[in-house]
């Protein structure tokens, strides 16, 4: 969901936290009696505070035969509450100087206001609101269900190789709800009704699946006492939240497909399964990815687009997830070039990976690149808040803010070309060409 920015939100954006991410990012951290997990980080270096709460629900969460729920609340909690009229939430925020925003994945649904400091409780009451009071009404689902689709039309249905994910996912998980993506089905959506979305918001929008941090220009004991007026009342959750316990099997045998669009250069996708996030091997493997991908200076840019000139960009990343995801492997091919040609390509830079170790250079550039990345994850108040948030979710441990990156600058030579052997198997391997319909 794209909002508007404010100058409030593009100081913050140029308000890096000089000094502060080459130390520890202190927090405090607490549940309340209903469950709501509370995460507080005090900076005054500008007069800014992010306010944030992470539902511990996304698309591989829903039902089968109502895809797109997640993504469809995310719209529809803008929609108001009891106390917030239809079209105000915004206003409150814009109106205060600063921005809102919200995001959905396959695994969490994230909400932010970023606001000037001294409108923190404006920022708690709406959060607040949006998890007590918010309306589920014929006229906002209605309303949000064009909202919806029109962003479908936008942003899968008429944007170059916009089924990439979709038909990549699907390719790659037969019994795994990560098979469909957050925009999930318009059919399932319109085949909802009412009692099917109430089910939903209080099966999930309950304090006991959330996590509340704030980061910026506060007082933790005064920013406490708010939260207990705006939150300790709030009841926790009864119903039991669904999580997915399947295990994806173990292909045998590569997939390959073609998908026939209206897109004029040919397009090869391959995808491996990776261990999930936060697991020993996938920092081996991301690692891996950001040799083949990092950068100009990486291998599959310098051997296949630079080199070799067989592809306009190539790349391969790691798509980590709360459960195994997979590795990305991407390139658009070049005039007067074929896609097998283009794979080939892409399989030699693989090939290599399995049998030699990396440079030392290479493996100083990536450290650095790792250090760098980490600290822009975390220069601004929204970033710390969104990445304390996330680490608390998904795997109980907000410190990770610190010490993640250890476990990546911990990884060796030898562990890179381990996990390219472990994981980069062709027989496991999904392979897909998206080409132009004239060449059917």
């Amino acid at each position: 969901m794209k909002r508007l920015f404010s100058v409030a939100y593009a100081l913050s954006m140029l308000s890096c936290v000089w000094g502060q991410n080459a130390n520890q990012i202190e927090f405090t951290e607490y549940d309340l009696e209903n469950g709501l997990h509370v995460i507080l980080h005090e900076d005054h270096s500008t007069p800014i505070v992010a306010v944030t709460v992470m539902y511990h629900v996304g698309s591989k969460n829903e039902d089968p035969s109502r895809t797109g729920m997640a993504h469809f609340f995310e719209h529809l909690l803008f929609e108001g509450s009891e106390n917030i009229d239809r079209g105000e939430f915004d206003k409150y925020v814009e109106n205060a100087g600063g921005v809102l925003n919200a995001n959905t994945t396959q695994d969490r649904t994230f909400y932010y206001e970023l606001l000037p400091s001294n409108q923190l409780e404006l920022g708690l009451w709406l959060e607040s609101e949006r998890m007590l009071h918010a309306k589920i009404q014929q006229i906002g689902i209605d309303t949000q269900n064009e909202v919806v689709k029109e962003e479908k039309r936008m942003r899968v249905d008429n944007q170059p190789y916009g089924n990439l994910l979709e038909k990549t996912m699907e390719a790659c998980y037969d019994e795994h709800p990560y098979k469909w993506t957050p925009i999930g089905s318009m059919e399932h959506l319109d085949a909802a009704d009412h009692a099917d979305f109430m089910k939903f918001y209080e099966t999930f929008y309950v304090p006991n699946n959330a996590t509340l941090s704030i980061a910026g220009d506060l007082d933790i004991a005064q920013t406490k006492k708010l939260i207990a007026t705006y939150f300790n009342d709030i009841p926790k959750g009864t119903k039991a939240i669904p999580r997915p316990t399947i295990v994806e099997e173990k292909r045998s045998e590569e997939r390959r497909s073609v998908v026939y669009g209206k897109d004029r250069l040919p397009l090869v996708v391959q995808a491996y399964p990776i261990p999930a996030q936060g697991t020993p091997d996938y920092y081996a493997v991301d690692m891996l990815n950001q040799v083949l991908s990092g950068g100009e200076s990486s291998r599959l840019n310098t051997r296949v687009v630079d080199e070799k000139q067989l592809a306009l960009y190539c790349g391969a990343f790691s798509f980590g997830l709360e459960d195994p995801g997979l590795t990305l492997a991407f390139a658009m091919v070049n005039m007067g070039n074929t896609p097998e040609e283009v794979e080939a390509a892409i399989n030699e830079e693989v090939e290599l990976m399995k049998n030699e170790l990396i440079s030392d250079r290479e493996l100083q550039k990536l450290k650095n690149s790792i250090e760098s990345d980490f600290v822009t994850a975390n220069s601004s108040m929204a970033g710390i808040a969104e990445s304390l948030a996330n680490y608390h979710t998904y795997f109980g441990d907000a410190n990770l803010i610190n010490t993640e990156i250890d476990r990546y600058l911990s990884i060796t030579p030898e562990d890179i070309k381990r996990a390219a052997n472990e994981y980069y198997n062709k027989d496991s391997r999904v392979t897909i060409y998206f080409k132009h319909n004239d060449e059917k």
